[in-house]
């Protein structure tokens, strides 16, 4: 299985905080990352986005048939995303569209070298990988990606 976790691009300041929508900088962020991910992603990959504005922008820069999943959006934990995602028993590629700091929180979760309270950084790509060893499976950093590297 590979859980590639794309926190949503730079979003503009303002309340409600489920309507802020993308900066024309977090737009730019999305479209380069969503490139990026377009070459590397796998036929099977499955993406489930947070219910904000700004997450559903994100993930509409790389395609429209997406599942839109309450339960990761603003506030959830790292169980929440690892549930929704059927980590690690999925069979294929799960890109979660979400918030900090629970995506920091599941890096830090599954890779436990990665200090606690990560922070994620707008418009990046943690792509993590579910290896199979003698004792089961591991999690596996595979990439980590920020817009400003492309």
């Amino acid at each position: 299985m590979d859980l590639i976790l794309w926190r949503h691009a730079e979003a503009e300041d303002g309340f409600p905080d489920a309507a802020r929508k993308l900066t024309e900088k977090g737009l730019n962020q999305a479209n380069r990352m969503s490139g990026w991910l377009q070459s590397k992603l796998p036929e099977n990959t499955t993406v489930i986005v947070s219910p904000t504005q700004r997450t559903q922008q994100t993930a509409m820069a790389l395609r429209s048939d997406f599942i839109t999943e309450a339960a990761i959006g603003p506030g959830a934990n790292a169980h929440d995303i690892l549930a929704v995602a059927d980590w690690p028993n999925y069979q294929g590629a799960v890109v979660i569209v979400g918030h900090q700091p629970t995506l920091g929180n599941v890096v830090s979760h599954l890779i436990p070298v990665i200090p606690a309270r990560l922070s994620v950084k707008k418009g990046s790509i943690w792509w993590i990988r579910s290896q199979k060893n003698e004792n089961g499976f591991e999690p596996v950093l595979h990439t980590v990606i920020y817009p400003e590297m492309l």
